[in-house]
Parts: C-alpha cells; structure tokens; sequence
C-alpha cells in the first residue's frame, strides 16, 4: 500500500496551519508510511566565526537541535496527537542544519517474514560475526543497505507506484 502525493499534500497543508511560526525555515518534509508519519524540518545555523572548525561546527548545529526537540517538546507532543487522531499514524519528528540530522520519537515496528535456511544464514553470519546482535538486527542492517546501495532505483519504483495510483484514482469509478 503506497500513500499518494494527496496524504502528503493534506497532512502538510495541515501542519502548514498547524505548526508554530518560525520553528522551521521551510516547509517541513514529510515521509509517510502505514504506521507512521515522519516529519523533518530545517532549522537556522548557528551563527559562528568563519574560522570555527568543522568539527566545533557540528557540535554547535547539535547542541542548537538538541535545545530546540526540548524547547518544543510540550507543542511537538499536542500536534503529534491532533495527527494521530486525524489520520490514524504516530508522528516522528528529525531536525537538521545543513549536514547535521537528528531524528528522534521514532517507531520501530515490527516486520514478520518467512525466511528458507540460505536466508537465514546470511542473518545468522551477520550475528556471528558481530555485526548485528540478533537476527532481527542483522535483517534491519540488510534492508538499509540496501536502501543506500539501491537508493535510486528504489526512488524510481515508489515514482512509478505513484503514478499507477494516481491513474487508478482518476479512473472510471468501480460498477
């Protein structure tokens, strides 16, 4: 089950209404599953010296997204349950600043699947080798990289489900 560009358009028009002023210097962008709602928004750099090091850089950029998740913790909170009630998925939010991203109030859902032996051995070698500490660990490790080895033909399949989406929805209504 995809999630077409009108839940996104919907759930970000509501939240253009709904989010405080100036807590994002752009609009927030969205990642949409079954489960959940995953709302990412651009803050401001930190204003330092031209000669700060990029590792001094980073630490400011994380401390400034650090004290705005507390800052809005109580406001992030309210919205994360108008969301829920409305459109039936947790909300998560992330932060970033240029190259720094933190992401936080996450879900982590469960995924069950059926795996033949040959499967399983490459999770079971993953835990043995001390790369993931269990198999569903190992299973997670998998399907990100192969998310960040594949990222554009994963892109190009999602566009191509949308588009059948949306052919379908502007189809002859069912009899």
């Amino acid at each position: 089950m995809t999630h077409s560009d009108s839940d996104i358009d919907q759930v970000g028009a509501w939240l253009a209404g709904a989010l405080p002023d100036g807590w994002f210097t752009a609009r927030p962008e969205l990642t949409i599953d079954r489960e959940e709602i995953f709302v990412e928004g651009a803050l401001p750099d930190v204003d330092l010296p031209e000669e700060t090091t990029d590792a001094a850089r980073r630490t400011a950029r994380e401390a400034r997204i650090g004290r705005w998740r507390e800052e809005t913790r109580a406001e992030r909170m309210r919205i994360a349950d108008e969301v829920e009630h409305r459109w039936g998925r947790k909300v998560a939010w992330a932060a970033r600043i240029e190259d720094v991203r933190v992401g936080f109030t996450s879900l982590s859902i469960p995924v069950m699947t059926r795996l033949r032996q040959p499967e399983r051995r490459v999770l079971d070698t993953l835990v043995d080798a001390g790369v993931a500490r269990s198999r569903s660990e190992a299973l997670a490790w998998c399907v990100r990289l192969v998310g960040r080895n594949e990222s554009a033909w994963i892109a190009q399949l999602r566009e191509a489900m949308e588009a059948v989406e949306r052919v379908r929805t502007e189809g002859p209504a069912a009899g």
